[in-house]
């Protein structure tokens, strides 16, 4: 089942804006990730080839209570993901052990090959953060309540940003190239401080998108031109959405911050008429800010085409 929420999310107006709401209580956010899918697929690549970029961290920030904290609530979430104790975590699924430290990667009868060779090549600090992302569909990033930086980052799957221009740099710098930012700007030290201690919280984001895969790494993927032709811009059309969430550390002021993402075809994604109109009604409702910043200014014309005669039944 889609962690994505269509109906709270694809709304209109559509503006650029916190969207939190609190977290209902038995909703997940952690979900195991299967060694078989794409996702996983695409992780491991990046793992094995551009792991700087995707695991960077503010130097000295201890980064083992958050990914305790994040491996905690995994296993109440996602049982059979993780076994976790005192000295170390294991990835069940996977077959893989990291001691918290780092130091130490054991495997069991049957481990998963290259996840484990992935993880043992990974240097010291980054193998619990490499062992999480690859048993886990999640991507993270541990946010400050007081800085409002982001002090660590495990993303192998980003939408066209790179990890490691964000590092260490406060809410405002990293959200500064987003359209029409100001109501999102003003509220960065309250957000913060909200989202780092209990309730709960979330956030959906979604996007059209040219781009079939998980990972749009700006570096590793250029973004596509829209084809000229109606019909064939709406079969490269993708439906790209995340469900984002907070895992507070009210003791520290911090939280784990989680972006779980899902790919799927437009025509796949919009069933209904139902949805059609929802979507229509927000892409015309988009300022030429948010077009562009969305690359959906070419394509608008032929997506609200489409929509309306979906919307139409």
């Amino acid at each position: 089942m889609s962690a994505f929420d269509f109906d709270a999310a694809v709304t209109a107006p559509f503006r650029m804006q916190p969207g939190l709401r609190r977290l209902a209580e038995g909703r997940r956010t952690l979900h195991g990730l299967d060694p078989d899918s794409a996702a996983f697929a695409e992780k491991l690549a990046v793992l094995q080839r551009h792991a700087d970029a995707a695991l960077p961290s503010v130097a000295g920030f201890d980064t083992r209570p958050a990914w305790q904290a994040l491996a905690r609530e995994a296993e109440t979430q996602a049982p059979g993901v993780f076994a976790a104790d005192d000295t170390g975590l294991t990835a069940s699924r996977l077959g893989c052990r990291v001691a918290w430290d780092g130091l130490q990667v054991t495997h069991q009868p049957g481990a998963h090959a290259a996840a484990l060779a992935c993880v043992q090549a990974l240097p010291v600090p980054q193998r619990v953060a490499g062992l999480l992302s690859l048993a886990l569909h999640e991507d993270f990033a541990v946010v400050d309540a007081a800085s409002t930086a982001l002090q660590a980052l495990a993303v192998c799957l980003p939408s066209h940003w790179a990890p490691a221009d964000k590092i260490g740099r406060p809410f405002a710098a990293v959200h500064a190239p987003v359209a029409d930012n100001a109501t999102l700007l003003a509220a960065a030290q309250a957000l913060m401080q909200l989202v780092c201690r209990p309730p709960r919280w979330e956030r959906f984001v979604w996007n059209v998108t040219a781009h079939p895969h998980h990972d749009q790494h700006p570096q590793r993927h250029a973004r596509r031109d829209w084809p000229l032709d109606a019909a064939a811009l709406i079969d490269a059309a993708h439906w790209r959405t995340e469900h984002q969430s907070f895992i507070p550390l009210p003791g520290r002021r911090q939280a784990v911050f989680t972006i779980h993402v899902e790919v799927q075809p437009l025509a796949v994604a919009i069933g209904t008429p139902a949805r059609a109109a929802a979507l229509h009604a927000a892409l015309a409702s988009m300022s030429d800010a948010v077009l562009a910043y969305r690359h959906l200014a070419a394509a608008r014309p032929a997506l609200l085409a489409w929509l309306a005669a979906r919307a139409a039944g």
